[in-house]
């Protein structure tokens, strides 16, 4: 089986940049996001488990989940949460583990955002944190966002904290500077990878 190597990182930190860079290193990116998405389309034993838990009104005119909407309960009420949490993310990590399963090339990464909150470093091989200062990580976020800083600071304090994901980072990518740095460290952890999934190859030959 190819190197598995998770990628994660706070909200703004920067991951999805670095999920594309490697793609432009010809390296396959398997995004939970995405999957997520799938899992709930129209007709999806996701989305019907969701409506028989949580009711009709998350269904938007066209039959599409309002997602929007799911966000909101979700951050009001835990047990909400935990039983969207329930439903999505066994469906989620079957998915990611079969395209994983399928994937071409001596690695590829799994772009995770709840990597440590859904247990999925004990599925890699290695994992990977993009890692910015708190404040540079919070100025990005109102600018991404438009909203306030409390705003800001509540949507982060519900994410795992900077110290867990540093805690579980086999390797760690610091996204406090240019883009072009960030670019330098992505190529050099792509080097790095390619040995490591070549050494994986020969001891299981």
């Amino acid at each position: 089986m190819a190197l598995r190597i998770g990628l994660t990182g706070g909200i703004a930190s920067g991951k999805s940049t670095v999920a594309n860079l490697f793609c432009e290193l010809g390296i396959t990116v398997i995004d939970a996001d995405l999957i997520a998405r799938e899992v709930v389309l129209p007709g999806s034993p996701g989305l019907e488990e969701l409506i028989a838990a949580l009711g009709t009104d998350l269904l938007k005119a066209d039959g599409q989940l309002d997602r929007k909407l799911l966000r909101k309960m979700m951050f009001s009420d835990p047990a909400i949460k935990d039983t969207v949490t329930g439903i999505l993310h066994p469906k989620i990590r079957e998915t990611m583990l079969q395209r994983s399963a399928a994937a071409a090339g001596p690695y590829h990464i799994l772009d995770i955002p709840l990597l440590i909150e859904t247990g999925w470093q004990h599925h890699l091989d290695r994992v990977l944190v993009v890692d910015c200062a708190p404040e540079v990580q919070l100025q990005r976020l109102i600018a991404r966002d438009g909203g306030t800083r409390e705003e800001a600071q509540r949507i982060l304090h519900t994410q795992s904290s900077r110290k867990e994901r540093l805690a579980v980072a086999d390797d760690v990518i610091d996204n406090n500077h240019s883009l072009a740095a960030l670019s330098q460290q992505v190529y050099q952890l792509h080097q790095r990878y390619l040995r490591n999934a070549f050494e994986k190859s020969s001891t299981n030959r």
